[in-house]
């Protein structure tokens, strides 16, 4: 039997507390690095678990899993759902996706073609507005299957329509604005029935994003399973009002950066960081997948 080779580096991250990222993107979606690269810095901030959420698509999840397993990191597949609420739009995280699934790969490839179209009418909205900005422009920069604004902005900046990323949205990208087209958005309590169907767990994501508090317990009687309390677009005050408010909703306090990549600026990861019991309360929240006999019997 060969022995395993001394992993010094890997040990001294055992010893040391235990902390997680339950929030980030890679270029699969609208983030800038590849899973490896994520990985990578995962593993140079000293994180033990680290899930991959990115936009309406699991594809990255595989590289994802590989990447972790060389870094010794944990490693949880999950996405971030776009959903309405009453008329609003809120995103819901899973995380322990079973990413075989038919249904779940079903519903992703209809959220994906959703967003392609958006990209087109959002595109044709510019054209009127005199941008000669063209679709293929936008999807050579994305080259995912999940394509959204931010591979506008880019495209924009990469033209030569706007000097940078913020300014392409402010101009051009934000609700309301000259591009701006509405997305079609299922149900939260249906994405949350998604979520647990394929044996996942769900989250609300960035809470402190919507400007409005009282949507959380409306949520939570869907069964949501945890509030993102820790974000780094929260304050201090806001994730300890918010954990607070977790608690009393019997949720589970959670946490992550929201990190692009590089596309808004220097990369998050490492700026929040969830201790690791947090992870295993949320883990304790899993529903078992029916298995094949259960499905025959039914």
């Amino acid at each position: 039997m060969t022995a395993r080779p001394f992993d010094a580096a890997l040990i001294y991250r055992l010893l040391l507390p235990m902390f997680a990222d339950l929030h980030l993107h890679t270029n699969f979606s609208d983030g800038t690095f590849t899973p490896e690269e994520l990985a990578a810095r995962a593993a140079e901030q000293n994180l033990a678990a680290v899930a991959l959420t990115d936009h309406d698509t699991i594809a990255g999840c595989p590289r994802m899993a590989e990447a972790c397993a060389q870094h010794g990191l944990e490693f949880i597949p999950g996405a971030e759902f776009t959903a309405d609420h009453c008329g609003r739009e809120v995103h819901i995280l899973g995380y322990w996706l079973d990413t075989e699934s038919p249904a779940l790969l079903a519903q992703l490839a209809t959220f994906q073609a959703v967003r392609t179209q958006r990209i087109r009418d959002m595109v044709e909205r510019l054209n009127r507005r005199g941008i000669n900005l063209t679709t293929d422009a936008v999807f050579e920069i994305a080259q995912c299957l999940a394509p959204g604004r931010p591979h506008i902005a880019r495209a924009l900046v990469a033209g030569g329509f706007c000097k940078t990323f913020d300014d392409a949205f402010e101009r051009y990208l934000k609700k309301g604005r000259a591009g701006w087209v509405a997305k079609t958005r299922m149900e939260t309590r249906t994405t949350i029935e998604l979520i647990h169907a394929v044996g996942g767990v769900a989250v609300l994501a960035h809470p402190g994003l919507y400007r409005d508090d009282a949507i959380i317990a409306e949520i939570a009687k869907h069964e949501l399973d945890g509030l993102e309390c820790w974000h780094s677009k929260h304050s201090a005050d806001a994730s300890a009002g918010y954990a607070q408010r977790a608690s009393e909703l019997g949720l589970v306090a959670t946490g992550g950066s929201d990190c692009h990549g590089m596309s808004k600026g220097q990369p998050l990861i490492g700026r929040v960081k969830l201790p690791y019991e947090q992870v295993t309360h949320l883990k304790a929240r899993r529903r078992p997948t029916p298995t094949a006999e259960t499905t025959a019997a039914n």
